[in-house]
């Protein structure tokens, strides 16, 4: 799968210069199942030659604990700074990504970064573009960074 190894070396930079945590990346799978549950998940859009988006999910206790190494404090509850955290841990990921997907840094934009965080809830990009899904792990944490893309 294209972008497999991009997703990896991205994500496992990001985690252990801005955050701190070493994390393992899974085997690369395409995710069937669009409901996230009892998550928060960081997305950012991509437009222009390649359309798509970047998304990161992570079960309430994996976010809290990525919230806490990253903003140097204990929390406790999935709040405002917590989905703050997370959408800009997205847009990280995606800045990453985006030189793998736009080598020129002239043809794909990124948007502003967002999250959304719930029981229960489904996000839908393009029907036709390809979905990666990458699990990562570190302690007893688990989230997965997708990315859909259509060109």
């Amino acid at each position: 799968m294209k972008y497999v190894q991009d997703i990896s070396a991205s994500t496992q930079e990001i985690f252990s210069t801005m955050i701190m945590l070493d994390v393992a990346p899974g085997e690369a799978f395409r995710r069937t199942d669009s409901h996230l549950k009892n998550s928060v998940s960081g997305i950012v859009g991509l437009a222009g030659e390649t359309k798509g988006m970047l998304s990161i999910h992570l079960p309430l206790e994996t976010a809290l604990a990525v919230t806490t190494a990253f903003l140097g404090m204990e929390v406790e509850e999935i709040d405002e700074d917590v989905c703050d955290a997370i959408g800009e841990l997205a847009n990280m990921l995606g800045g990453c990504l985006k030189a793998a997907i736009d080598p020129s840094g002239s043809k794909v934009q990124l948007s502003m970064p967002s999250a959304i965080h719930g029981e229960e809830y489904t996000i839908d990009c393009l029907a036709d573009a390809d979905l990666i899904s990458v699990p990562f792990t570190f302690a007893e944490h688990s989230f997965i960074v997708e990315l859909q893309v259509s060109s």
